[in-house]
């Protein structure tokens, strides 16, 4: 192993406290030394940090890599922001268990292609599906999978649900003998190191069903519950709605009372950080209240949070969106199979009456294509660079003289290719919230989906803005932007041997200079595979850059590049000392 001797750094150590000048000794991926005037040894790599922070490295606490580590053995651009760690199978869905039924399992996929919007070519055909259960699906990532960065995984409510009911979860509750394979299986996985059971409380389909978790009955969630509760460290992750049917304060309460008195950590997600959920739920809304009475009881409730408004990228490749709006007429184009099919669909007078009348009646009020805000959508990503671009629909539609947003929106995809993309502008964000938030002892924050809706945001790099943004503006110190990424969100998976900069600690480290960073506006990088031979494109960013992302004591980026390393572990959580 390497020998490594970073010096003349600003030491942030992860825990909140002060940064402090010392040097930092890695021997053999663990962190030997943390003091002042270190001197090298002969066999040592002298790292020079002057002028930079050196800090645990970044987990990135909410992505969805469970396709896509499959053939993007870089998680670019995760490395050139210091990211070390990443957890996935969140949201309820996650690829293990499945069921020996291959349309279960193919439901599996589709679930993933269309909530996360990955390609479900890959997903079928670069993964090697040679697990059924949990511990065997943790046996090929092992096996099969080298990255640059640690990684970690719930297991999923929905795929529990369809590996033992088969396509009947979409459909009903879980009969008692059902409820009880599940939690053997849940079990199982808990046992082979899972970090806890993820559910979705939320979600519909692209058919406005209602996602397979949100079928269960309290027998079944209280049941899992227990489960959970008996493998000291694992969470439980609860997917709320705050969005469509603003259920989520009732939900919380039906969680709360299932949990009473079992010893079980639960992650929700979370207090509205959006001005227009803040509007509709009031300035003292009930899920305010209940995070803190959630404190008050002792409970160990963990609030979920994204620092920044997720811009929203409109495709009819492959987006959710539509259908999350209540688009269905809309959602028609993406579910038309090849560009020939959704070019008569975006002609068809009828189609196009019906998408009119859709946007103007059928869509939620916080979707993008309401009246007074259809019009504001920027079109800027044109395929085959007809344009115009850089300008908003509205202008546009008055450009053409198109009668509605609607037409106007159809005609430039049809004159710019159906590749091009369409994006929201960013919701407004509740700052005062998510500073509160950001200081709350039971919150977890730099959720970013990253690793999914490749064609629609690119999530990983948003973790600097804790730096650029806040703390460039003076509402946060760089000891509590470290702190949020690294050692407040290592204690709350249980990941104890690493997350804080001390001697005996796992060698995850970064280093940087706080004015060399900055977030890199998002770019097309053709690297998806499409299943036919080819690549179709993502989103990705270029590297903040870190000076240097160190993960169990090897470089995986180098202050220029990432580097072909691939020293990433799988994590489990553990009980602390």
């Amino acid at each position: 192993m390497s020998k490594t001797l970073i010096r003349n750094g600003t030491v942030v150590d992860g825990t909140g406290a002060a940064g402090f000048a010392a040097d930092v000794r890695v021997h053999d991926g663990v962190i030997a030394e943390v003091a002042p005037g270190l001197t090298p040894a002969a066999d040592e790599t002298v790292v020079d940090a002057t002028g930079c922070i050196v800090s645990p490295g970044f987990i990135e606490s909410h992505t969805h890599f469970d396709g896509a580590m499959w053939w993007d053995e870089e998680l670019d651009p995760l490395p050139g922001y210091g990211v070390t760690s990443l957890i996935m199978g969140n949201c309820g869905f996650s690829v293990a268990p499945v069921s020996d039924d291959e349309a279960a399992r193919r439901e599996v996929v589709g679930i993933f292609s269309f909530f996360e919007d990955i390609p479900e070519q890959p997903f079928l055909k670069s993964l090697p599906w040679d697990w059924r259960s949990w511990p065997e699906y943790r046996d090929s990532m092992v096996r099969n999978v080298k990255l640059p960065a640690n990684y970690a995984a719930f297991c999923g409510h929905i795929a529990l649900r369809l590996a033992v009911m088969g396509l009947e979860a979409w459909d009903r509750a879980a009969t008692p003998a059902e409820v009880e394979q599940m939690c053997a299986l849940l079990d199982e996985a808990l046992a082979a190191g899972a970090l806890g059971m993820s559910t979705n409380l939320f979600d519909h389909d692209g058919q406005d069903r209602p996602v397979p978790s949100l079928k269960a009955d309290d027998h079944e969630l209280q049941s899992l519950m227990a489960v959970i509760s008996r493998h000291p460290g694992s969470t439980l992750q609860v997917i709320v709605d705050t969005f469509r049917n603003m259920t989520a304060p009732d939900t919380m309460r039906r969680i709360a009372k299932l949990s009473e008195g079992m010893p079980l950590r639960v992650q929700w997600a979370g207090l509205p950080t959006l001005v227009f959920q803040r509007d509709m739920m009031g300035i003292q809304a009930p899920l305010v209240e209940l995070h803190e009475q959630f404190k008050r009881e002792g409970r160990d409730f963990w609030t979920g949070y994204a620092h920044i408004a997720v811009t929203s990228t409109m495709s009819v490749q492959s987006s959710l969106i539509f259908a999350q709006s209540n688009d269905y007429v809309w959602h028609e184009v993406v579910t038309a199979e090849g560009d020939a099919a959704k070019e008569a669909v975006l002609r068809d007078p009828d189609w196009r009456a019906r998408a009119r009348e859709s946007w103007d009646t059928k869509a939620f009020e916080f979707s993008p294509f309401p009246e007074g805000r259809a019009a504001h959508l920027l079109l800027m990503n044109s395929d085959n660079g007809v344009g115009p671009t850089h300008l908003t629909l509205g202008e546009y539609q008055e450009q053409i003289g198109a009668p509605h947003p609607s037409d106007a929106m159809a005609e430039w995809l049809l004159a710019n290719g159906l590749q091009s993309t369409v994006t929201m502008p960013p919701f407004e964000c509740d700052r005062d919230m998510v500073l509160s938030l950001m200081r709350d002892p039971y919150s977890v924050g730099n959720i970013s989906d990253a690793g999914a809706h490749g064609q629609m945001l690119c999530g990983g790099g948003e973790n600097v803005k804790l730096f650029t943004d806040f703390v460039r503006s003076g509402d946060l110190t760089v000891e509590e932007a470290v702190y949020i990424q690294t050692g407040k969100l290592a204690n709350h998976f249980g990941f104890h041997d690493r997350g804080v900069l001390q001697a005996g600690k796992r060698a995850d480290l970064t280093v940087f200079n706080l004015d060399e960073v900055q977030e890199r506006e998002m770019k097309r990088v053709y690297d998806v595979p499409d299943g036919k031979g080819g690549f179709t494109w993502r989103w990705s960013r270029d590297a903040a850059p870190m000076r240097m992302t160190m993960v169990n004591g090897e470089v995986t980026f180098d202050g220029q590049q990432s580097t072909p390393a691939r020293p990433g572990e799988m994590l489990a959580p553990s009980v602390a000392a």
